[in-house]
């Protein structure tokens, strides 16, 4: 599936901002399974300077910094991406939990994501119950998309009820929250198993193939966890707000430990004060981008910064 996402970030300042620095992390990157196959970024106003690399984790990261008086701050990044996740090998070609998270250990790639974020604490009331998918001997995999099926079935998908803040311990209380949450849940309880998991940053298609329900946590960036099921079948996603495994409906933006590691925009202002934010984003398949005109005028370029 080839899709088109747009990503518009706009902050409007109440008084001006006389300096800004920011880091984005608003472009997707080429993995087994997606390929990038363009992207571009317009920022307004233009940044007198500008610098593209990758972070720690090999996500595409862009750094900007602007010196002028401004009011207003807007990102849009465009990008055309081809997906094709595959899908989980059968549940009984993978080893018992115990044994993948003793392999874990002795990878360095893998083992980073045994460690707790900033954001994002292993727990011990979380780890209990995890563990209740995880008996002795049991296949990861099963115990895994058993895992996201229980958070997707127990706990209420609701905005507004919680914030950056929260811990997976006040997730777990509440039984309600967003994407985020669901995702630091499963992190905090996979880590305090032993288990190495990764917070995965991006979208989820915004309008659901026809005849099935509208995913939930569309029209904003999305979160989901990534799972090492072994050095032979590498890394899966899955969607506990959604409770699916990621196949051909994401756009992986990047990964990290935690939502801090990988969060779409963050900086640092001099000046401001009553500041609005305001997010949005399409991700649609070409073909239907192309014919309808409201998103055909959406990707006019204007200021860009190369993201080539």
């Amino acid at each position: 599936m080839i899709y088109r996402v747009r990503h518009s970030t706009v902050y409007s300042y109440g008084n001006p901002v006389d300096l800004a620095a920011h880091v984005l992390h608003v472009t997707p990157r080429d993995l087994p399974g997606q390929r990038v196959l363009w992207t571009r970024l317009d920022c307004e106003p233009t940044p007198v300077k500008r610098h593209g690399g990758v972070d720690h984790f090999g996500n595409s990261v862009f750094w900007l910094f602007h010196e002028e008086p401004h009011t207003r701050f807007e990102i849009v990044a465009v990008s055309e991406v081809d997906v094709a996740f595959a899908p989980p090998p059968p549940t009984e070609e993978i080893s018992p939990w115990e044994f993948i998270r003793d392999c874990s250990r002795f990878d360095a790639d893998v083992s980073q994501f045994l460690f707790d974020g900033s954001m994002c604490r292993a727990s011990e009331k979380v780890g209990a119950y995890a563990a209740q998918s995880f008996p002795t001997g049991r296949s990861l995999l099963e115990g895994v998309l058993d895992f996201n099926m229980r958070v997707f079935k127990e706990f209420r998908f609701r905005s507004g009820v919680t914030s950056l803040r929260t811990t997976a311990d006040e997730v777990l209380a509440r039984r309600e929250g967003v994407c985020q949450d669901f995702t630091h849940l499963m992190l905090s309880g996979l880590r305090w198993l032993g288990l190495p998991a990764r917070y995965m940053s991006g979208y989820i298609r915004t309008r659901p193939p026809q005849g099935q329900k509208r995913r939930l946590g569309a029209d904003v960036s999305h979160a989901w966890v990534g799972v090492w099921l072994g050095p032979e079948f590498g890394w899966l996603g899955l969607d506990p707000t959604n409770g699916i495994v990621v196949q051909d409906e994401h756009v992986v933006l990047g990964w990290g430990r935690d939502y801090a590691d990988i969060s779409p925009v963050r900086g640092l202002i001099l000046g401001g004060g009553g500041d609005a934010l305001r997010v949005g984003v399409d991700l649609v398949p070409v073909e239907e981008w192309d014919e309808d005109p409201t998103l055909r005028a959406l990707t006019a370029p204007r200021q860009s910064v190369d993201a080539g």
